[in-house]
């Protein structure tokens, strides 16, 4: 089912509007069957083939995922064992701290921050509400906000000296 913005009056039809209309300029596009398309260029066919078959098999090309690179294999294995993590998250949003950085997560969409790339870090509690906003500002004068809804606003005392714990523990040592 369509749903239209506007008026309800049909599309006007005639040569003006659509070339087809004049029989044997052109075929009528709306005609037109998938049998009956004209032939396509081999290289484009086969694109829309990988294409269609991209769509229909996700289980296989799952397996087939590359690797992860190294360098992430070998910062994992160079992490302190022990060492401060902070995370907060709600439905939406989501901060993690730890000895690889800042990463902030909102819906699909993720940014990471190594402690070379950070200039400060910033938080923030609503006067009303249980709203905790986490900025990180880059050397370069930008910032990135996100806003984690707390389930309680006793957790922001909680989350502060967690994140404070983080950030003594890397972001000064880098900072020397």
């Amino acid at each position: 089912m369509e749903q239209r913005i506007g008026s309800s009056s049909q599309p006007l039809e005639g040569a003006g509007f659509d070339p087809a209309f004049i029989p044997g300029l052109t075929s009528p596009a709306s005609g037109r069957t998938k049998d009956e398309e004209p032939e396509k260029e081999p290289e484009v066919a086969e694109a829309e083939d990988a294409e269609e078959s991209e769509e229909s098999e996700p289980s296989e090309r799952a397996d087939e995922a590359a690797p992860e690179p190294e360098e992430d294999a070998a910062e994992e294995d160079a992490a302190p064992e022990g060492g401060p993590v902070f995370e907060a998250s709600d439905r939406r949003a989501k901060l993690v701290a730890d000895h690889r950085g800042v990463r902030l997560f909102l819906d699909d969409q993720e940014c990471e921050f190594r402690w070379d790339e950070i200039g400060a870090v910033e938080t923030e509690t609503a006067r009303f509400g249980k709203r905790y906003t986490v900025t990180v500002h880059t050397p370069d004068r930008r910032w990135y906000p996100i806003e984690i809804e707390a389930p309680a606003r006793s957790r922001f005392t909680e989350w502060d000296s967690q994140l404070d714990a983080v950030l003594d523990a890397y972001f000064d040592d880098n900072a020397e």
